[in-house]
């Protein structure tokens, strides 16, 4: 008898050499060939970024409830490892919008020490994950999760904002959406005119600047504008000054915060969701980027670098790092060639925080909320999010409960609902595109049997009386599983035989391995046998390797459904010949 060839075993094959996966883009530019006109390029587009990135950097830390110096470390140091380390040629890395809600909770529960604490655990499950080629994988999340969740944090970010741009007197103690809002409706009659004219103003230049596409790094220029009109005016603004004091001129002593078992434990939630995001977004950044420039970056290579960045972070006084879109896009545009202008911007940015620090103090805090704004604008994703309101229902759904968690209640719990209500869709999706059928479409359709055999030359009339033929479309995940199963129940009279035809099985997991052997054990107690026909190549390893093959034995396995009908007439019979009485 003709039996299925076993597909070859991980041990048969050479194995394979991982350690050029984790190889730093910074060192493949260098061995390439790195010549003096890639140095100019990159300083010119190191100095730009930098000039982009210091008003966000303090603008992002600021939002994140803490002081403005921590989102320049952040970007000092996080962004030289993220350069120097990582798997892009163009990532800049820094403090971003995806995490001022999860910082922000973090701080207003534990204090910067548990901002700390969260972020060491993160940067550690970052590298674990880089080194366990989790990379690939991470690109996967479904769009309307990561729609849904950068939705509502822009949302957060912009209420964030509307007690510095209106100037409003009032406490800082609410956290919540709601009570947010309602505390901003009882304290309007406090709004402080000054204000709301310079958020204004600075909102206006942004827009001017960014309408006239020259070029010109627009935050840096509305706040220097606003800067120097609070000054020259004398408006009485809040300022970094008035609220944060005066700027450290340099990067604080290295230092670990403390790490109790307690604490790791109730902030595991916060670590994993700093983890997920500086995962997706740095990936997100490097897929832009690729697209920008035609390059391929390094997935688990650059989850390693941004592992270390931020244990790196922390230990300098930072808060966690990732890969920023904008920031990148802007190195790009400004004719970066390696990953040497992001350690350009990472050293002009620690240049600029020994020089020029104390003319921080004079920033007015409505210029940072209007930069802000504008940040919140960009990654609400308007015109994704409105697209998307067009998609499957279930789709929709997904968006718009990741939405609304994230708004209502807390980013943590949004991002695992929305992974859990899309990976069941993706469940409920693979079961729908899995078939298990039987009737006269069955006949003569594998590919095998096209090849050696008339598709006409095996009629349903050949089937023998006894024997029941089923095919699997699709692949046999655990979603599709159950319906194996439901095919004893469903029948008046057990067949003597089942012939399963799986030419239409590419792949099969464990869940549908195991169903598999159920069907057949429960066959078997009835008194009825079961014969696989054309299992390819993945599914028959996965047999093998559970022991569903030895079990079911290799005299019901057969190459071709012609040699299946054969294996049930032997059956038959045999039967017949038993039993001449019951013929």
């Amino acid at each position: 008898m003709n039996t299925p060839s076993p597909s070859p075993t991980p041990a048969s094959k050479p194995p394979f050499p991982t350690w050029h996966l984790f190889i730093p883009k910074s060192y493949t530019s260098w061995r390439e060939g790195y010549s003096l006109g890639d140095f100019k390029a990159d300083f010119f587009a190191g100095l730009t970024v930098a000039v982009v990135a210091l008003p966000l950097a303090t603008a992002l830390a600021i939002a994140s409830g803490t002081t403005p110096d921590k989102g320049l470390f952040t970007a000092v140091v996080a962004g030289f490892l993220i350069s120097l380390l990582g798997g892009s040629r163009h990532q800049i890395g820094g403090p971003t919008g995806a995490f001022v809600v999860v910082v922000f909770n973090v701080i207003h529960q534990h204090g910067y020490e548990g901002l700390a604490v969260a972020t060491l655990m993160a940067g550690a499950m970052l590298i674990v994950a880089g080194f366990a080629r989790m990379g690939t994988v991470i690109k996967f999340i479904p769009y309307p999760v990561v729609t849904g969740f950068t939705s509502g944090i822009a949302l957060i970010i912009f209420t964030s904002q509307i007690k510095d741009l209106l100037g409003l007197t009032m406490a800082e103690g609410e956290a919540d959406f709601i009570s947010k809002w309602s505390a901003y409706f009882a304290h309007l009659d406090t709004i402080h005119w000054p204000t709301v004219g310079l958020s204004i103003g600075s909102l206006a230049v942004i827009l001017a600047l960014k309408a006239n596409k020259k070029g010109v790094p627009v935050f840096l220029a509305a706040i220097v504008a606003a800067s120097v009109a609070a000054w020259a005016l004398g408006l009485p603004v809040e300022t970094i000054g008035s609220r944060f004091g005066d700027l450290p001129h340099t990067l604080p002593t290295p230092s670990l915060p403390n790490l109790s078992l307690d604490l790791m434990a109730h902030l595991l939630p916060s670590a994993l969701t700093i983890a997920f995001l500086a995962g997706i977004e740095s990936l997100l950044s490097c897929m832009v980027a690729d697209g920008m420039t035609g390059r391929r970056h390094k997935s688990n290579c650059e989850l390693v670098a941004q592992g270390v960045a931020n244990v790196a972070s922390v230990v300098f006084g930072g808060i966690p790092a990732t890969g920023a879109i904008a920031r990148t896009a802007t190195n790009i545009k400004s004719g970066a060639r390696t990953p040497m202008a992001g350690i350009v911007h990472a050293i002009a940015l620690l240049l600029i925080l020994l020089v020029f620090a104390p003319l921080a103090s004079y920033i007015p805090l409505a210029a940072l909320a209007a930069v802000l704004v504008i940040v919140a604008w960009n990654m609400s994703e308007i015109e994704h999010f409105r697209n998307l309101m067009h998609s499957p229902k279930s789709d929709r759904a997904v968006l718009l409960v990741t939405f609304a968690l994230t708004v209502l209640v807390d980013l943590t719990l949004a991002i695992q609902v929305g992974i859990v209500l899309a990976a069941l869709l993706f469940m409920k999706r693979m079961s729908d595109v899995t078939e298990i059928e039987s009737g006269v479409r069955l006949f003569g359709d594998d590919e095998d049997d096209l090849a050696t055999i008339n598709t006409s030359s095996i009629k349903p009339e050949d089937v023998p009386d006894g024997v029941q033929v089923y095919q699997i479309n699709g692949p046999f995940f655990f979603g599709a599983a159950s319906r194996l199963a439901d095919i004893l129940g469903r029948l008046q009279q057990q067949p003597r035989v089942y012939v399963l035809r799986m030419r239409q099985v590419p792949v099969i997991d464990a869940t549908g391995a195991h169903a598999l052997w159920e069907f057949v054990s429960k066959a078997r107690s009835s008194g009825a046998e079961v014969i696989l026909a054309c299992v390819n190549p993945q599914p028959l390893g996965v047999l093998e390797r559970m022991d569903v093959a030895g079990r079911i034995g290799p005299e019901c396995l057969t190459s071709s459904y012609r040699e299946a009908l054969a294996k049930s007439r032997e059956i038959i019979a045999r039967d017949a010949a038993a039993n001449p009485a019951t013929t």
